[in-house]
């Protein structure tokens, strides 16, 4: 059996993989092999060679169902053929479409204005699915099928298995540097009050909100622990372009201060590589090794500034880098399941279907994505209310929850100045929320 589909199979098991699938489970289409199985995936033409790769290869919407859950390959029906149940519904070749980010080695001619495939073009969007995880879905109907031949599985509760609170530290300071006190200046404060916001202390900085967030998730870090709950701060240390700004140094007061802090709240740090980095990944070890130096932490963890991880094979410098873990595959553009799973699972490279060491950790949720008039535009309540069921499907998947705040966001000035005015408080409500569950 191929790898990438014995993985994918494993991963559709979850806590039953155990229960080898090479005894149990086929993935063929030739009749003559059903009689060795328990259970039969029937193989779609996806995986053939003059499919894979081609037009024909592209799921066609509508999109059927099989038990409720849209399914991209195969056709909605189960036979017996003797003591072996054959499934046609092709969910392997689905899961795979949608772990591996297939849709956008075949659609390279669209991109968004920073080179990202935008999560309103992606299958899961206009099929009505994004906000489902349906590969776990998935893993569920197969736990089913696998008991109807006898196989004894047990389902497991439903619960969230990790909590990651990330944060992705784009601007740590409004103004601690002659640059920014010149930018106060011509936008009119003049220069006392240039000079005055320069030289306060570093706590009434209006986006120096690190005490604040780090009180928000030692909240659920206390009672869960660090085995279902992490914080997790991505920092910056390159990156030339504009999208780059402000750039900042971790190295100066301002930046040790914060690196303290994080230390004595025992909070992960990760890379944020840049915005240059996600254009040349070459760039990203340099990135890492960096910050290493200056953090005195093995950095592990990593995720692109603008969420801006443009191709899926740009992976494979990631991992190259050092990086074990990532933790950017979620839309800018709507807040849902990219992959199709609220799991973390191993990267698989659509070009030459390897299964690399590289863990992606599909993010379920930012803020900003939720507030943005270019992305869901959404109220309070509204973000509210989708945040609640985007953690419910996580928790019936038993899946991991991984939500992004930036500190700016939740800065009082950011309100004043026109800004989402709700994310402080959304913020304070969802942690609130998950201590409850």
């Amino acid at each position: 059996m191929n790898p990438a589909v014995s993985y994918i199979i494993d991963f559709l098991l979850g806590d039953q993989k155990s229960v080898r699938h090479n005894c149990r489970i086929g993935y063929t289409s030739d009749r003559s092999m059903f009689h060795r199985y328990n259970l039969v995936i029937v193989a779609s033409s996806f995986f053939n060679e003059r499919v894979y790769g081609t037009p024909l290869s592209m799921p066609a919407l509508p999109l059927a169902e099989v038990e409720g859950v849209p399914l991209l390959f195969g056709e909605a029906k189960t036979v017996w053929h003797g003591d072996t149940l054959a499934v046609y519904a092709d969910i392997v070749a689905s899961a795979y479409f949608l772990l591996t980010r297939y849709e956008e080695i075949r659609r390279r001619d669209v991109r968004d204005e920073h080179g990202r495939f935008p999560g309103k073009e992606s299958l899961p969007y206009r099929a009505g699915f994004i906000h489902r995880p349906i590969v776990d879905e998935y893993g569920k109907l197969l736990r089913g099928w696998l008991r109807e031949t006898g196989v004894s599985l047990t389902e497991p509760a439903p619960r969230i298995r990790k909590i990651w609170l990330t944060h992705d530290v784009d601007a740590p300071f409004y103004c601690r540097s002659l640059r920014g006190a010149l930018r106060e200046t011509l936008r009119g404060k003049g220069i006392g009050n240039a000079l005055r916001l320069l030289r306060q202390p570093l706590e009434k900085d209006p986006y120096y909100t690190f005490p604040w967030l780090t009180s928000e998730d030692d909240k659920v870090m206390g009672r869960l622990g660090k085995k279902r709950s992490n914080a997790l701060y991505f920092l910056k240390t390159g990156g030339k372009s504009s999208y780059d700004r402000p750039r900042y140094s971790l190295r100066r007061p301002g930046g040790a201060s914060l690196l303290k802090l994080l230390r004595s709240r025992q909070a992960v740090v990760g890379l944020h590589s840049s915005y240059d980095a996600g254009q040349n990944p070459l760039l990203i070890e340099r990135e890492r090794e960096h910050l290493e130096r200056i953090s005195g932490q093995k950095i592990r963890h990593n995720r692109h500034h603008y969420l801006a991880a443009r191709e899926p094979e740009d992976l494979v410098l990631l991992e190259r880098a050092g990086i074990t873990d990532d933790f950017t595959m979620g839309y800018p553009h709507v807040a849902g399941f990219r992959l199709g799973t609220s799991r973390p699972v191993r990267w698989i490279n659509p070009a030459n279907k390897h299964v690399s060491s590289l863990t992606l950790h599909p993010l379920t949720v930012m803020d900003v994505t939720l507030s943005e008039t270019k992305y869901m535009n959404l109220s309070y309540d509204e973000a509210f209310g989708y945040c609640l069921r985007l953690i419910d499907r996580v928790e019936q998947a038993g899946g991991e929850l991984v939500m992004l705040w930036h500190n700016d966001t939740v800065s009082q000035l950011q309100m004043r100045q026109g800004a989402a005015t709700w994310h402080r408080r959304l913020y304070a409500a969802l942690t609130d929320e998950l201590l409850k569950r």
